[in-house]
């Protein structure tokens, strides 16, 4: 995953149970011990039967397919996530939710031992694909002429190239200027690359003021 903090500068899916801001709440010992036995055995079993399918999907799965697979109710599913988070908060993975659904991650706590051990698997993106990222993420739908009126420097079509390659940034329509130049959008891909479940997890972009003379 590449980290949102390296940029130095809304295409959400529905139906999605947020358990608080930024990734899922766990369940407390009060809460636990409010449930019936039985109820919590089978939240327990269903919440394991999650973590199954989680690690055996290449993919992030989204709340309405685990709610179809496991015949859940979207209340029911927001508890047996909580309390998956708690078993999973003593151990090396975390749950987390990304634009395109669910998915197990190692927590973050151990990135650096990752870095330290595996650098090649830190993925370097150039300070020019950032700056041209960053402005289609905060000011999308733009051309390319906006970019390069930010940037205040020409566009190299190898960054488009890069972006399109990864699926992180799309064409989606045209402006209704001379030459109709196509609109660029960013990808439920690029929110999943960076662990975001939607544009408003984006963190501040400390200057804003180029940006929003475009506007």
């Amino acid at each position: 995953m590449v980290d949102i903090d390296d940029i130095t500068l809304n295409d959400t899916v529905p139906n999605y149970i947020t358990l608080n801001d930024k990734t899922q709440q766990s369940i407390s010992a009060a809460e636990r011990s409010s449930l019936p036995d039985d109820q919590l055995q089978r939240f327990e079993s269903i919440s394991k039967d999650i973590e199954v399918l989680l690690h055996a999907s290449e993919t992030p799965l989204t709340a309405n397919v685990l709610k179809k697979h496991l015949n859940l109710s979207t209340k029911e599913l927001k508890q047996a996530l909580a309390l998956l988070q708690t078993r999973l908060d003593t151990g090396v993975l975390s749950l987390h939710e990304t634009a395109s659904g669910y998915r197990l991650q190692i927590a973050d706590n151990y990135s650096a031992l990752i870095q330290t051990v595996f650098p090649q698997r830190q993925e370097r993106l150039s300070q020019a694909l950032l700056e041209t990222l960053s402005v289609i993420a905060y000011k999308q739908p733009v051309t390319r002429s906006d970019i390069e009126y930010v940037r205040g420097v020409t566009l190299s079509s190898n960054i488009l190239r890069q972006l399109f390659d990864k699926g992180w940034v799309k064409e989606d329509g045209y402006k209704d200027t001379l030459g109709r130049p196509a609109l660029l959008h960013t990808t439920p891909q690029f929110l999943d690359a960076f662990g975001l479940s939607d544009l408003d997890e984006l963190p501040p972009m400390p200057d804003m003021n180029a940006i929003k003379a475009m506007s």
